[in-house]
């Protein structure tokens, strides 16, 4: 404190000096030039890093290892990106596409905005955790816990809704039966089977196997009895 107190002063006294080689002093000049001074930014300067990115077939560009979204139009669209401690904003063809909060903390985060949705994607928004759960129950009770597993593993409900819909077309894409079957068998793996796990099952076929198990199993072939006894081929002897 008492070293910056003697700074202004030495310095109060440096502005008003008079000049050697012409007149007045640089107070003066500042008062002169303090007219025609703009005023400064709202915001502080900050600085910035441009990167390049594709758009993704998801409508998001992968920056630093997080996401933000654009309108749909521009998917594999290549854009510039200006980064800053607090904003991302997307250019295309120096045009400002995007802009978002920049993201920190956990990687792979996403941030969406819902108007950059294709319109099938905005359809998603009207869905809800009940929705999902009758649509799951019409297939069966094992899929239908397994939907139930995807909404209670996030803190929002909303984040299970990608996987809860991927879950349920694999029965358009194999059949209920299957996605029914293939429920159960990852269930009966762990109590908090992943989508992956189901694709898996599916793709692999050890879902057919319950099926199989189903069916009446054969009977053992009878043992064949000899019609001549030991004592027949000892005649020979």
């Amino acid at each position: 404190m008492e070293l910056n107190q003697a700074i202004r002063e030495k310095l109060e006294i440096f502005n008003h000096k008079p000049f050697q080689k012409r007149e007045g002093s640089r107070a003066s000049c500042f008062a002169e030039e303090q007219l025609f001074l703009q005023p400064l930014p709202a915001a502080p300067f900050e600085l910035a890093v441009w990167k390049v990115a594709t758009v993704q077939y998801n409508y998001h560009i992968s920056v630093e290892r997080m996401n933000y979204s654009v309108p749909y139009e521009y998917i594999k669209q290549q854009v510039d990106v200006r980064l800053t401690r607090t904003t991302v904003e997307i250019f295309f063809s120096g045009t400002r596409i995007a802009s978002h909060l920049r993201l920190h903390g956990r990687p792979n985060q996403y941030s969406t905005v819902e108007d950059h949705m294709p319109p099938d994607h905005q359809a998603y928004l009207q869905w809800n955790g009940e929705r999902f759960i009758r649509w799951a129950e019409q297939i069966g009770q094992h899929t239908a816990a397994v939907v139930r597993l995807f909404l209670s593993a996030h803190k929002i409900e909303q984040q299970g809704y990608k996987s809860c819909m991927a879950l349920l077309k694999l029965a358009e894409r194999y059949s209920p039966q299957r996605l029914e079957n293939a429920c159960r068998k990852a269930l009966s793996y762990t109590s908090s089977p992943s989508l992956k796990s189901v694709q898996s099952i599916l793709k692999s076929g050890q879902d057919k196997l319950l099926d199989e198990d189903a069916l009446p199993k054969p009977e053992a072939p009878k043992a064949h009895k000899f019609t001549r006894g030991a004592g027949y081929y000892k005649r020979g002897e």
